[in-house]
């Protein structure tokens, strides 16, 4: 690789940092416990971008941008508590979309869906460490059967924009 194809890339993780910040921010006024009433629920908006990097750019480059994603919105927003929820969640949701990616029964809305799932599973896993609780975990039903949603419509989104990627209506 260039020095100019990297300079490219990493100019590429930076500009898809900032995108899934800002959905991230604008995600806070989704009044989705309206629809949803569960504390901590939200839509995922941010794993749009992740989902997108994993598809286009691979794993390695996905993990660029989840991890600063993780550490930038707890500066901006979340606090420790909220990094620590944040990147338990966003890395065991991407190690099971990496996975599940290489399987050919799973399309981009069960990989979706699936990292859905992992992230709330690893936010339950922080909560427990963090309250030294394991009665935490009987939330864990709850926040499966809203990652069915969660995930589909990000996965949604996510198919949608690897569809203008095909087309070549979109390029890196």
């Amino acid at each position: 690789m260039t020095d100019m194809q990297k300079t490219k890339r990493l100019t590429l993780c930076a500009l898809l940092i900032a995108l899934a910040l800002a959905l991230s921010y604008t995600e806070r006024f989704i009044p989705l416990q309206m629809v949803v009433p569960l504390p901590g629920v939200k839509l995922g908006l941010a794993n749009i971008v992740t989902l997108i990097a994993l598809y286009v750019m691979g794993s390695k480059y996905a993990f660029a941008i989840l991890i600063p994603r993780c550490i930038f919105g707890a500066v901006f927003g979340g606090g420790i508590t909220g990094l620590l929820f944040s990147m338990t969640g966003g890395i065991l949701a991407m190690l099971t979309m990496i996975l599940a990616r290489k399987l050919p029964v799973f399309s981009v809305y069960g990989v979706s869906i699936l990292g859905a799932a992992a992230h709330n599973v690893g936010q339950i896993l922080a909560a427990m460490v963090l309250m030294h609780s394991v009665y935490i975990g009987a939330y864990l039903p709850y926040l499966l059967g809203v990652a069915l949603f969660t995930g589909f419509a990000t996965g949604a989104a996510g198919a949608g924009i690897l569809r203008a990627f095909k087309a070549g209506n979109i390029s890196f």
